[in-house]
């Protein structure tokens, strides 16, 4: 035996101005949440960026610092050249506009910002050799 499709008729009818009323009430509350929503997606995508661009000065930091600890080794391992000297007063002036626009830079964490936080990358605890 083979089956017979459903046919579906759907009736609309006219919505009074009275039943309309009934209904706005519930699409201001879902235009009011959704313009909540909104501005806590804009608040934070706002708090994420100030994320990104903390993590980026960071580095920053960190890249300046590494290039004035090599001009320093460089220049008191008797490896210097004629510009280290001046390397190195350009390298502390970069560090103190830095520090005046992002503050002290040992007041960050130390974590590195690039950690998974994943204990399968670090190193067993012991005196284990391959």
């Amino acid at each position: 035996m083979r089956a017979q499709p459903i046919r579906c008729v759907m009736v609309f009818s006219e919505v009074s101005r009275e039943q309309e009323g009934e209904f706005m009430p519930i699409f201001d509350k879902v235009k009011a949440q959704a313009t909540q929503l909104a501005q806590k997606a804009q608040e934070a995508g706002k708090a994420g960026q100030s994320k990104i661009e903390e993590v980026q000065a960071r580095r920053r930091a960190d890249v300046m610092l590494r290039d004035l600890g090599a001009a320093v080794y460089a220049e008191r391992s008797g490896r210097a050249d004629a510009t280290t000297a001046a390397d190195i007063a350009r390298i502390l002036t970069e560090l103190s506009d830095f520090e005046s626009e992002h503050g002290p830079i040992g007041s960050h964490p130390a974590s590195d910002p690039d950690d998974s936080g994943n204990p399968l990358e670090t190193a067993p605890i012991g005196n284990f050799t391959l």
